[in-house]
């Protein structure tokens, strides 16, 4: 049986797929600090507002994905939205939900079976624990396998730490260096009107704010917001009727590895190994043709050890490829262009807001005080890679977009 980390080649003679996939629509609902509208309508305004980006008729609409809310999502919020779709996707794998339903969408729209996929979320995970709402049980692993590691005090942010530790030890990444990608998330995060939280902070100011769990400190974690995004796709016959410029699905990889640690093989390596490897071999292309990246970052240790994994540097190098200033809007790859996960939002699930910025910056629609340019040259970028983590490194979705 094939390790959690192990995937079969890429086949050599997948058919063609019949038609080309495009974004032709992306929103953002209110995002932030949202006390008012329910879940439900932070759906329906990012819906309406991707529809309206993209010029087309609420007609062409004949796929819908949704997870996350609902007793039985995606019926449940498609019937909010007034939608009967014929083809529907509510794959809930955490974070990487969302790279994982355009990966269906895409196939789907392609193979003839939908034409145009909407994919919304919406959350209002800070307003509902400051009315001190319960709406959903975290206690992980009560039942099942899991339950053999909650005596262990296995809660979510542990497990991450534990990962961060394990790569700390085997590579030598410094504490200083995890904390320079949340410097750089909040330096990308201060040009972003979006954003959540703006004001500069140091690599001291990391370091010493009040500890979550060893290594990790408040400024190591992901923010708590509200808000809701959408992303439409189409087949390509409709993108000559959309308002926007098309950004293309080149390449799209899945994975997953494991839910209780003592399954997981190597706290160093993350499954966008895997699915990194096949949305690249999918797309015909490397690492070295990526302009910009979007990358689930919950944790600063999300970000290193994913770029690790997705070839943009080697395994262990991850420390000293984001300590020098590589993932600011102006480095040499820049990740996280809105503020991530760790300074801009963090409703529940980011996934989907990672395909809203990849799009949004391709398109050029970024403002001119955060625009990133192509890699090293002038321009627009070309090619944008949107990659999610679910749950503690149990899942992986990686999707390539594209202006050609």
């Amino acid at each position: 049986m094939p390790g959690p980390l192990s995937a079969p080649p890429v086949p050599p003679s997948l058919p063609a797929p019949r038609r080309r996939v495009a974004v032709v629509g992306v929103a953002l609902s209110d995002c932030g600090r949202v006390d008012g509208p329910t879940p439900y309508a932070l759906h329906a305004q990012a819906a309406r507002r991707a529809l309206a980006d993209s010029g087309l008729d609420r007609s062409v609409i004949d796929g819908f994905a949704s997870a996350g809310l609902g007793v039985l999502a995606p019926v449940e919020v498609a019937e909010y939205l007034g939608l009967r779709p014929a083809w529907v996707d509510s794959t809930s794998v955490g974070g990487s939900t969302w790279e994982v339903m355009a990966a269906h969408a895409a196939d789907a729209i392609a193979a003839g079976h939908a034409n145009a996929v909407l994919l919304v979320y919406g959350s209002t995970a800070r307003a509902d624990v400051k009315a001190r709402r319960r709406t959903s049980n975290l206690s992980f692993g009560s039942r099942g396998p899991l339950q053999f590691e909650v005596p262990y005090g296995h809660t979510l942010v542990a497990k991450y730490a534990m990962a961060a530790r394990r790569h700390m030890h085997e590579y030598g990444t410094t504490l200083e260096q995890l904390a320079s990608v949340a410097v750089q998330a909040r330096a990308n995060a201060a040009a972003n009107p979006d954003a959540m939280f703006r004001d500069p902070i140091t690599v001291e100011d990391v370091l010493t704010s009040d500890p979550i769990a060893d290594p990790f400190t408040k400024l190591h974690c992901c923010i708590r917001s509200d808000g809701g995004c959408a992303v439409l796709l189409a087949a390509e016959e409709y993108v000559p009727d959309s308002a926007k410029t098309p950004v293309w699905v080149l390449g799209t990889g899945t994975s997953v590895s494991h839910t209780t640690m003592s399954e997981w093989e190597d706290f160093t390596v993350s499954p966008a190994a895997v699915s990194g490897r096949l949305a690249f071999a999918r797309a015909g292309l490397t690492p070295a043709d990526v302009d910009l990246a979007e990358i689930y970052d919950a944790f600063t240790y999300m970000t290193l050890v994913t770029l690790e994994d997705l070839g943009f540097c080697a395994k262990g190098e991850g420390g000293s490829f984001v300590g020098k200033g590589r993932l600011l809007r102006d480095g040499e790859l820049p990740v996280n262009t809105d503020g991530g996960g760790l300074s801009a939002c963090h409703p529940g699930m980011r996934g989907l807001f990672l395909l809203v910025e990849a799009v949004r910056q391709l398109r050029g629609e970024a403002g001119p005080d955060r625009q990133v340019t192509r890699r090293g040259g002038e321009g627009l970028p070309e090619v944008a890679l949107a990659s999610g983590t679910g749950g503690w490194f149990c899942s992986s979705g990686t999707v390539l977009l594209g202006r050609g």
